[in-house]
Order: C-alpha cells, then structure tokens, then sequence
C-alpha cells in the first residue's frame, strides 16, 4: 500500500513531472524560479525549462541540493523523489527547525527528458561536460577504436558486427572496453558519452541557479538522483565530488561508510570528467561540501548498454521511421525507469534515508 501510495509521485512523461512537481512546490510555498530552454520543444511540443524550487531562509548557512534529470529519463526517478519529498510532512518540518535551505533543481536535462534521450541537446553527456574548457581537452584514444564497434554501420548489428565486437573484447576485456566508451570523449560530436566544446546552456544556467541561491552557504549537500547502475532497485551511493580524502571523508560522515568512490575502484560508476555536481567547486568555493550521486539500479548493465547504443544510433540516423524511433526510445525509458509500483517504492524509501543523513549531517556541522 505504501508503495502504491509513492507511485503517485513518478509520472509517465516529462509534462507530467513538471507539473507535479511545479504545483508541489507553489503548494508548500516555495521560491520557483524557470529557466526555459531557447530554441527547443518537447515531444508533446511542450516548453522545456530547468525548474528550481526553494525551502527555507535564503541566508542560511547549511544548504542541501536535490537534483534530477541530469541524464534525461533518468528525470522520472529523480523527479518522483522531488515530489514526494514535497509532499512529506515530517521530512519538511525536519527541514524547518533545523534552519536549512532546501533547493531543488528540477529537470537539468529537459530536452533529454522529454524526447527520452540519454544526452542534452547538443548530443553531450551533461556529467562530461563540466570541465575546464580553457584548458586542453581530456584525451581518450581509445574511443575511436570502440566506436564503429559501438555504433555499427546498421542497427541492431549484424553477426559481423558482434565478431567484431567479440575480437575486441577477447583481446582488450570487457573493462576496457566500458572505460574507452564512458570515460568520456571530445571528439565525435554525433558519439557516445560526448562531454562537448563549450558549456552547455544547461553547465551556464546550473551555474547561475548556484550563484543565485547557494553562494552564501558554508556547507553545502547535494545529491543527484540517477538510475542505471546496479542490481534492481538498490541505490548505491557513489562519492561524486573531487579526488580529495578531506571531501570523501565528509560525504561519508553523513552518508555512511558505503558511499563508494569511482577513483577508488569500488563504485559501480566509472571516474567521469566534468560532473554537474562539480560545479560547486566554482560557484561556491567557500562551502565544505558532501556530494553524491544516488544512482537506482533497474536492469543489468550489458541490457542498459545496448538500448543505449541503439539510443545513440538514431541520434545519427535521424532518418529512420517514426515507428522505429519510438520502439528505440521506449525500449531507453525501460531501461532507466522500472514503472511498477515496488521499485518506486525501493527508490524513495532510499532517497528519503539519503535525505534525512544529509540533513542531520548539515545539522550536525552547523553546531562544530
């Protein structure tokens, strides 16, 4: 029945989740602010927009952030988890007397959200694209070699191609392979994991929400929903900031001792260049900062991987029948959003946990 009683939280389109999202807010009293997206539609031609709500004093010194959408359908879990936190009474009233500021980024990928396209706009993977583009770009050399492998001539792959595929894994092995394909890459802009050129208008306008609402804060949590990774509706909690020990200590300190770090091979989660999260570090540099990614496992890796790559390939064959681009898309929104009634049960049990540590954690360092 509880978990019954969460679904009502998740919705089935991007529409619906900004609505419910938008009319939770107004309804809690929260400061809304929109920042639409220029030039773009939605799947329903609908306005497309980054949707912040805020709780509690703008001058406060410990701040939470929960995000979503950063990787478009990822957006159903993490904005289901927005809107029941919205609509949790005792989480909120915690919040309230402990005089912390909640901001809720809703939505940081819309248009990936809407057309159920893993990537932005622009084709680049937002958690690759917060870097320095002063800079020399990251190198990855490998991709070249994995990417006709990936993203064959044809779709779905001919026997050929998975001989191919087969070779490349039997002499380079499965982990290389996944490295050279998620690391991040610069330079095929129509490619796999493409972190960009430039900043992204979602890197610019992340950045503004920062120095709007989150500037004045001494510590600052922030917890970005993901879904993917992992056995079927267990969260994992994956270090998302800095290779610091000072930083992967605070984040552990509040979250516990299984927040798990990409750069010390534990996380299911490969070391990534440019997180959004890592924006932080810029905008507000005088915060001491506990960063995670709460990433939802649905279906295992090499079935994610796959729907991907198919995603990935209609990106370069925008040509193909509407009824194909459908099945592609459907199949991508399966495989990052179990709609059933149990594993959206799964998901806010653990997102409110990772909520109410790290609102204890803030509360804990606002008395040191």
């Amino acid at each position: 029945m509880i978990s019954a009683i969460v679904s009502h939280h998740f919705s089935g389109t991007y529409v619906e989740a900004r609505n419910k999202f938008l009319t939770a807010a107004s309804d809690r009293g929260a400061t809304i602010e929109s920042f639409p997206l220029p030039g773009y539609r939605g799947a329903l031609d609908e306005e497309l927009a980054i949707d912040v709500a805020c709780l509690g004093a703008r001058d406060a010194s410990q701040l939470l952030i929960l995000s979503s959408g950063t990787h478009g359908p990822e957006g159903f879990c993490g904005s289901g988890c927005q809107v029941a936190a919205l609509h949790d009474d005792d989480l909120l009233g915690f919040l309230e007397r402990s005089g912390i500021r909640l901001v809720m980024i809703h939505g940081i990928n819309p248009y990936g959200f809407s057309h159920i396209q893993r990537n932005n706009q622009d084709n680049v993977d937002l958690n690759r694209n917060h870097i320095d583009f002063a800079k020399p770009l990251p190198a990855n050399p490998a991709y070249a070699v994995v990417d006709p492998l990936a993203l064959p001539a044809t779709w779905p792959p001919t026997q050929d191609d998975d001989r191919a595929m087969a070779a490349y894994l039997e002499q380079y092995g499965v982990s290389a392979y996944h490295a050279a394909l998620a690391s991040g890459q610069y330079h095929q802009p129509d490619g796999m994991f493409y972190g960009g050129r430039e900043p992204t208008w979602n890197n610019r306008t992340v950045r503004t929400i920062l120095r709007r609402y989150c500037t004045g804060a001494q510590h600052i949590g922030w917890i970005d929903v993901h879904t993917g990774l992992g056995p079927n509706g267990h969260g994992e909690k994956i270090y998302a900031g800095r290779v610091s020990t000072a930083d992967l200590a605070i984040a552990r300190s509040w979250w516990g001792a299984d927040v798990f770090a990409p750069f010390e091979g534990q996380s299911e989660s490969p070391e990534v260049s440019g997180p959004v999260v890592s924006t932080v570090y810029d905008e507000c540099p005088q915060a001491a900062v506990g960063l995670i990614a709460l990433e939802i496992g649905t279906l295992p890796f090499q079935e994610i991987l796959f729907h991907l790559r198919a995603s990935q390939w209609l990106v370069r064959h925008p040509e193909l029948p509407a009824s194909v681009q459908r099945d592609i898309r459907r199949r991508l929104l399966d495989a990052y959003y179990c709609d059933n009634d149990a594993w959206k049960g799964a998901v806010w049990a653990q997102a409110r946990t990772a909520l109410v540590q790290a609102l204890s954690g803030l509360a804990k360092a606002s008395l040191a």
